[in-house]
């Protein structure tokens, strides 16, 4: 009798009735007072999204193959700019409709057979935002360093295979605290971020410019450097690369809906998208270039991780100067890298996990899991070792999540020309247009199948 009259309380707002597997408050469309996101918003959005230390690494990724550094940022910047247009339209589902992409995927897949993409999308989403948490705990732990020095000394009780000593495991758990904290304020207020993001992404990006190129005192021969591969293989290369670089931005494209449901207006995200996108990573493909190249002269070899290369110079000219400068570099860094795993990792995870179980799931319900899931991710691959395997597995899914996009998009625009029944998107009612076959449209699964299986063989390959 105890827990009888304890479950209702889990039960969230807004999911009581016949449909309760289906609708919840957070999924259904953004109401209109809180559709804040203008033309400005979307604008900038881009520039702090993708400003982290992560995206600095992607310059360098393509150089070993032969090709140089300005291919290497021209096939990034095409191939982000090709990316560009598949999430504008792939997500203008939600600036008309103001739906996140798990009630999207219900017109394609069904109101059941949904559940499969979503699914795919959530653990994507959980993966990259242990990576991301990772990389912020890296910043904590230099700004920790810059102050107190004793914490470099650290008695390290972390296996070998782990790949994190005790202190930097400190940092990681500080800063999956606070964004755990920030995950507490309105989607809608999430704006507010974007702007101070922006600021102390600027201010972090131009004081490591300064610290690396001062310490250094220049570049080193990597932006210089002629191409190792000539002719149609070198010409091969750069269209390989660009194909890659938009491969890699799939998931942004799969769940566009997720962000751009917040939008005043339908034409507000369109060119703050296609125009944000590549120059924000254009941007900040080059100054990670600059920077691993300064490396090179300063140390003779390129360090292509900022992080690593910030902690050296702190290391090796542990003054107050260089201290100063450390902190509010990787403070910065912190907050950019806490953004971003907000916006590209946990909301869309949430969005997903809570559609899962919308009855009992709300959207901070789902952030929770998404949390959890995330510090399990970081035993399994950073204190076992030997769940690599099954990590580069799941990283990989980007090839099926565009699988994905492809149903979305075919049938948005060519089946039901961007018509779209909400009413029926939220029921299990078998003689509503969503519901198919048992609530699945198994001609929507046998194409996204085909579609995933056409890339299983890159992936298993990158295994």
């Amino acid at each position: 009798m105890p827990i009888r009259l304890r479950m209702p309380k889990l039960v969230v707002e807004g999911s009581k009735g016949r449909e309760a597997a289906l609708e919840n408050d957070d999924l259904l469309p953004i109401p209109l007072e809180r559709r804040t996101w203008n033309f400005t918003t979307f604008s900038i959005f881009w520039f702090s999204a993708v400003g982290t230390v992560a995206n600095w690494l992607s310059g360098g990724t393509f150089l070993s193959y032969g090709i140089t550094v300005w291919d290497g940022i021209l096939c990034n910047f095409f191939g982000y700019l090709l990316i560009s247009f598949f999430m504008v339209i792939n997500g203008c589902a939600g600036s008309v409709y103001h739906i996140g992409f798990p009630v999207y995927c219900r017109s394609s897949f069904g109101v059941f057979g949904s559940f499969w993409p979503v699914f795919n999308r959530a653990l994507s989403a959980c993966v990259w935002n242990g990576v991301n948490t990772v990389t912020g705990g890296q910043c904590i732990y230099i700004f920790l360093h810059s102050i107190f020095p004793s914490i470099a000394h650290l008695p390290n009780h972390m296996p070998s295979t782990s790949g994190m000593t005790s202190a930097q495991m400190c940092g990681f758990f500080l800063f999956w605290f606070f964004t755990g904290c920030a995950l507490f304020l309105s989607v809608p207020k999430w704006k507010i971020l974007i702007h101070a993001k922006l600021i102390a992404y600027f201010l972090s990006c131009v004081g490591m410019l300064a610290l690396a190129l001062t310490t250094s005192k220049g570049v080193g021969n990597t932006l210089t450097a002629g191409p190792t591969a000539h002719g149609s293989e070198r010409a091969w290369l750069i269209v390989r690369f660009t194909l890659l670089s938009a491969a890699g931005c799939s998931t942004f494209a799969s769940n566009a809906s997720d962000w751009q449901r917040n939008a005043t207006h339908k034409r507000d995200p369109i060119f703050g998208q296609i125009f944000g996108f590549p120059m924000s990573n254009f941007i900040t493909t080059l100054c990670g270039l600059i920077v691993a190249a300064s490396s090179e002269k300063a140390y003779g070899t390129l360090i292509w991780n900022p992080l690593t290369y910030l902690d050296r110079i702190l290391t090796e000219n542990y003054v107050a100067k260089t201290r100063a400068g450390t902190a509010i570099i990787s403070i910065g860094f912190a907050y950019s890298a806490l953004f971003s795993c907000v916006f590209e990792n946990v909301l869309p995870a949430g969005n997903d996990i809570s559609s899962l179980a919308p009855k009992y799931l709300s959207m901070k319900r789902a952030f929770a899991i998404c949390m959890i899931i995330t510090v399990v991710l970081l035993f399994l691959k950073y204190l076992l070792g030997s769940a690599g395997i099954f990590v580069t597995f799941i990283s990989s899914y980007q090839i099926f999540l565009f699988s994905i996009v492809g149903v979305l998009l075919v049938d948005y625009y060519v089946v039901s020309k961007g018509r779209l029944d909400l009413t029926w998107m939220y029921t299990a009612d078998k003689k509503g247009p969503y519901y198919y076959t048992f609530g699945i449209n198994w001609r929507a699964i046998f194409a996204y199948c085909i579609g995933a299986g056409v890339n299983f063989a890159g992936c298993k390959y990158f295994i």
